[in-house]
């Protein structure tokens, strides 16, 4: 009989075997955070009626430590009403009803809820509330995005958004807020 060398080359064996190690392929890279400066030092947006209502506004935009303010007045609401108020992705108010403003300002794709409490569209903010004469002071931070520059973040070239109802802040997709009653292009004025 017979015998092997006792040098038999195990390198081949072990060139099988690598070969059929399965280790997992490297997780992709987390997404880039939202950028956090804005390019622009103000903006504009005056609100003009839609759904045949009389609501208006003329509301200003600026950096602000966090995200853009947004401050003005919006005028036409009934006495003492709370209205929805948004950012939505389109700076289109030409359709009637406003439909063609898209839906709320969304880049991450999250649900809708309440700005400031968990998970929330980057448009979302707090109702408005109009005084005894209809009209509503504003004067919101809307945190987390930009003004100018491009970014997913950006607000600029958007559409804010009154709304007939409240945001109750749960139903999804807009908060059964009801119709648009005003709408307005976030124009970069410098």
């Amino acid at each position: 009989m017979q015998r092997l060398p006792a040098f038999v080359p195990l390198l081949p064996l072990s060139l099988v075997l690598a070969a059929c190690s399965s280790a997992p392929p490297p997780a992709p890279p987390p997404p880039p955070a939202p950028v956090t400066v804005s390019t622009a030092q103000q903006a504009e947006a005056n609100l003009a009626p839609a759904s045949a209502s009389l609501v208006s506004g003329r509301l200003a935009l600026v950096p602000a430590p966090g995200g853009v303010r947004i401050t003005g007045v919006i005028g036409g609401l009934a006495p003492r009403q709370v209205a929805a108020f948004h950012v939505h992705e389109r700076g289109d108010c030409s359709a009637v009803d406003a439909s063609s403003a898209g839906g709320h300002f969304n880049p991450t794709g999250a649900p809708h809820g309440r700005a400031g409490n968990g998970d929330h569209h980057a448009g979302d903010m707090d109702n408005l509330q109009a005084d005894h004469e209809g009209v509503a002071q504003v004067d919101v931070l809307l945190r987390q995005v930009t003004l100018g520059g491009g970014a997913a973040n950006d607000v600029a070239g958007k559409a804010l958004v009154v709304h007939a109802r409240p945001d109750d802040y749960r139903s999804q997709p807009a908060g059964n807020a009801g119709a648009r009653v005003a709408c307005g292009v976030i124009r970069v004025t410098r």
